[in-house]
């Protein structure tokens, strides 16, 4: 079966997003459901949002659970045999579905499957030697756009819920490929990406403290699942150490944000390394 807007639904998973999300929307044909995961309990926004664009539900998580545990709970609630994740930063050029519609009618049989990034800079898989084919298979494809075929996971299970924020899509993808799935890279189908500009700026330096904190954790976690405790810890062990020593730069010449940056470096290792959970949630409640 290949893809068609009668059979594909797109999952957004939001926070603060109000300044960003209506590009990402407008770029989606008016024809094809979108449900929006809001990881608050805004209720003005789900409001405004299913107000404006008859095609969309908004669903509030009520609390901030992270990007794979959003996009599970779209996922789920989609009723049809495809759903596409989307970032709220992330724009689709005007031919890009129907690039992709056509594309999935030569491998109706893949796992994953994405537009290319307008940006070469800044690929969003990881490089494969079948490039030059159109669609290429790859190892891996950045979260903020994957298209899922749901018979692929009949399991149910897609994002590791574990995963707060980062490499979630890495654990994704890579349990693909051991499952013996394909990943595929569209690259007549085009997207933009914003770039780490899914929550409001005003956020910004909350933001970046929680990305420090999670990146360490997750690329903790990562390892430890799929190649043991050694190996994490070996991966981590030189950030947490030069983040100690950052900590202590910036304490002496009274630095407080990038004193606030390391140690949450620092106590993500930490965590991670005690099988603590992805517990640090940015305060961005207002």
């Amino acid at each position: 079966m290949s893809i068609s807007r009668q059979n594909l639904s797109v999952v957004i998973v939001t926070l603060k997003s109000e300044n960003i999300i209506h590009e990402c929307i407008k770029s989606i044909n008016q024809s094809i459901p979108i449900i929006v995961v809001e990881n608050s309990n805004n209720q003005r926004f789900k409001e405004d949002l299913e107000s404006q664009y008859k095609n969309l539900e908004c669903i509030l998580s009520k609390s901030n659970i992270g990007m794979g545990a959003g996009n599970n709970i779209g996922i789920k609630l989609a009723k049809t045999d495809y759903v596409y994740i989307l970032n709220p930063d992330a724009t689709l050029e005007p031919n890009a579905l129907d690039e992709i519609f056509l594309a999935s009618k030569k491998i109706p049989e893949f796992s994953i499957l994405t537009p290319i990034n307008v940006d070469l800079n800044f690929p969003n898989y990881k490089k494969s030697s079948k490039e030059k084919y159109s669609p290429f298979q790859v190892e891996h494809v950045d979260g903020f756009s994957m298209l899922l075929n749901k018979k692929k996971f009949e399991d149910n299970i897609y994002f590791d819920e574990n995963f707060f924020l980062y490499l979630e899509n890495n654990d994704l993808c890579l349990r693909v490929n051991k499952a013996g799935g394909s990943i595929f890279v569209v690259p007549t189908a085009k997207i933009n990406h914003g770039g780490a500009k899914a929550v409001d700026s005003k956020h910004k330096d909350e933001v970046e403290l929680s990305r420090n904190w999670h990146w360490i954790w997750s690329k903790f976690y990562f390892n430890k699942k799929h190649f043991g405790f050694l190996k994490a810890t070996i991966e981590c062990l030189p950030t947490y150490i030069s983040s100690i020593l950052k900590f202590l730069f910036y304490l002496l010449v009274n630095n407080n944000f990038k004193k606030k940056i390391y140690f949450n470096r620092a106590s993500g290792f930490y965590n991670a390394l005690l099988g603590k959970s992805s517990w640090y949630r940015p305060k961005i409640d207002n």
